[in-house]
């Protein structure tokens, strides 16, 4: 099983749109990439979706290669397929980390999400996210928020899990 991303990070963006990736995620980055060996850039892809998207989704290469496996599966020339295709593969922007542990933004994908001087990493399992610190504060964490407020005052997020977890 591949590893997975875990935790979160505020990094500065400097005025050509590097940040620094935070340590951890570019570990599994590098274990990620089938290609990369010690000494070499991990690549990714960031998919940046449709203008609802508020953010910056970024795949491990075994991630998005996993996608690009389950949207081949589907028929050709439905539209369920091709709107797939361009969600991700025509509104990504394929890239590596630099030698000093970076991303180079480019000034399309910092506009659309609102980036400016700082950006909000957060892990999401296989993938993780970039954000605008602001944006995610009012957005997501709201969201999250509001669905724990729904849940009783005991709820343990553990309950969610499946009972049968396949022998692991």
């Amino acid at each position: 099983m591949a590893r997975v991303f875990r935790g979160e990070g505020l990094h500065k963006v400097d005025a050509k749109g590097r940040v620094s990736i935070p340590a951890l995620f570019r570990r599994v980055l590098e274990a990620g990439d089938p290609d990369w060996t010690e000494g070499l850039a991990p690549n990714l892809v960031i998919v940046y979706g449709d203008h609802r998207r508020k953010y910056l989704e970024c795949y491990t290469m075994e991630a998005i290669d996993e996608v690009d496996r389950k949207i081949a599966k589907m028929q050709r020339g439905s539209i369920e397929r091709r709107m797939l295709e361009k969600l991700f593969n025509g509104q990504s922007y394929p890239t590596s980390v630099d030698e000093t542990g970076r991303l180079v933004l480019p000034a399309k994908l910092r506009q659309k999400i609102g980036l400016d001087k700082e950006a909000y990493f957060i892990a999401t399992g296989d993938t993780f996210q970039i954000w605008s610190p602001e944006t995610y504060e009012a957005v997501e964490q709201e969201r999250t928020e509001a669905w724990l407020e729904d849940m009783p005052e005991d709820f343990d997020p553990l309950t969610l899990l499946p009972d049968d977890d396949g022998g692991a």
